[in-house]
């Protein structure tokens, strides 16, 4: 076949990036999905924590989790305050996300501690790959944000490591747990971004 005759995919037209001057309503979903998903995980690490903290001999274990939480608490702080100053509200979905993350941290705790884990690594492990997306699409655009997000995103693969350090793939039914965990955050995600 001659070379003229060759098919030759385009490549994919660049996602919509936001930052300065472009799109606010773009902007307003990243800021408002972030601030619905460090708010969950704030509530997810705050309900495990306050089952391991009432039991002997899991006092390691509440310390990790009121870390966690913590670190967790300085990425809600930045949203909500980005949030305010952009003139941007948050989900309408708060409510329920919080019952859902408060059920979730409890349910996993009482499983036990490799559970708790389990729950961070999944959880975790789909907070990295959407803010390494939002990484991609704002650098270049929006350089202060894309760098406050890449500095979230090694910090939640921390716990995401953490995590698997401390054998949350030997929790039981891991994979099935797993995959029901990411399920829901990449439902809660989508449905953030625009509600």
């Amino acid at each position: 076949m001659p070379p003229e005759a060759e098919t030759t995919r385009s490549p994919r037209p660049p996602l919509a990036r936001p930052g300065l001057g472009a799109s606010r309503r773009r902007r307003g979903e990243i800021l408002r999905v972030d601030h619905a998903g460090e708010y969950a995980a704030v509530q997810i690490y705050r309900a495990q924590r306050a089952v391991f903290a009432g039991r002997p001999g899991r006092e390691a274990i509440a310390a990790d989790m009121a870390e966690m939480e913590g670190q967790e608490q300085v990425h809600l702080d930045r949203f909500n305050a980005l949030l305010t100053a952009e003139g941007v509200r948050p989900t309408l979905m708060l409510p329920v996300w919080r019952l859902a993350a408060q059920a979730l941290g409890v349910g996993t705790a009482l499983m036990g501690e490799k559970a708790a884990h389990a729950c961070t690594e999944a959880v975790e492990s789909v907070i990295e790959e959407h803010y390494a997306e939002q990484v991609a699409e704002t650098e270049g655009v929006d350089p202060a944000l894309s760098a406050e997000l890449a500095r979230f995103r090694d910090e939640e693969l921390a716990h995401h490591d953490h995590a698997v350090a401390q054998g949350s793939r030997e929790a039981p039914a891991h994979r099935l747990l797993s995959a029901v965990i990411k399920a829901g955050c990449r439902a809660a995600i989508k449905v953030s971004e625009r509600v």
